[in-house]
């Protein structure tokens, strides 16, 4: 799993209620076709992932089907994991 490409935004609570930050990320993956989660429509990963001072974490996440938009049940590995939180990290200065 190869992630060729990313869109992140920053999600504003108007209520002021949540604490710390959040941001929405949309991860494309490339996937190798031997992989159960290769589709021939390609695949992104939908990433919730939270910011508040030094504590940052995945909030939770979805795989989608590129044309369709359709939910794949499908789970990271531990190690998957961490790539992507780490990657989120690097990149949530990108919000608007």
């Amino acid at each position: 799993m190869n992630i060729t490409g990313y869109s992140v935004e920053y999600i504003k609570d108007p209520t002021g209620i949540l604490s710390g930050d959040r941001y929405e990320f949309f991860l494309d993956i490339d996937v190798d076709e031997e992989d159960e989660l290769y589709s021939e429509n390609g695949i992104k990963l939908r990433v919730l992932f939270f910011k508040k001072q030094e504590d940052e974490k995945i909030l939770n996440y979805h795989f989608l089907e590129n044309q369709t938009g359709k939910v794949l049940e499908f789970a990271l590995d531990e190690e998957e994991e961490k790539v992507v939180s780490h990657f989120c990290s690097e990149n949530i200065s990108q919000a608007e």
